[in-house]
């Protein structure tokens, strides 16, 4: 673990400012993030993750995972940070290192943010044990040419159609965003 990561060594109004100046803007979104990303690491008594050994699953994809990309170093590229939306203020933390886990769920949205800001964590969030099993590491792909577009596919997103291996784009299961 670098130093000039390890968000330990910085003050919470510092780590605020790089979710800030990462997001870009303040809102309370990004409040319940710093709060979740804080309050994780200390229940599980970890640090920012410079590969893979913290996990985060989020049931949602709104401005709070920006905080939790800063404070613990999940990220999609690194296959550290799930999305497994489910429209719920919650996420599931893994310590790959101890083996430990939790999850955390906004108990009420709070519109004062200020208010929520000086909250602790045990008032903001309920923890309870996580309902998925702990996530395999990252995997990486062969890829193939889909046969409609030519695009380079990861294999396990590669689908059949009309006896042909696609894209999901070209055969039309677009998992989000439109055709």
């Amino acid at each position: 673990m670098s130093d000039k990561k390890t968000y330990r060594k910085l003050t919470n109004e510092q780590l605020w400012q790089k979710c800030l100046d990462f997001h870009g803007h303040d809102c309370g979104g990004l409040t319940v993030g710093f709060k979740a990303a804080l309050y994780a690491a200390e229940l599980l008594d970890m640090d920012f993750s410079e590969d893979e050994e913290v996990v985060c699953i989020a049931e949602n994809d709104a401005c709070g995972v920006d905080s939790i990309q800063i404070i613990l170093g999940c990220t999609a590229g690194k296959g550290n940070l799930i999305f497994k939306i489910q429209g719920k203020m919650a996420f599931d933390f893994y310590d790959r290192k101890t083996g430990k886990s939790l999850r955390l769920i906004l108990k009420k949205r709070i519109k004062d943010k200020k208010k929520m800001m000086d909250m602790e964590g045990k008032d903001l969030f309920d923890v309870t044990p996580v309902h998925f099993s702990f996530p395999e590491k990252a995997k990486i792909y062969d890829s193939h040419r889909c046969s409609l577009c030519g695009e380079e596919t990861a294999e396990p997103f590669m689908l059949k159609k009309d006896g042909k291996k696609t894209c999901m784009h070209c055969a039309g299961k677009d998992t989000r965003g439109g055709a």
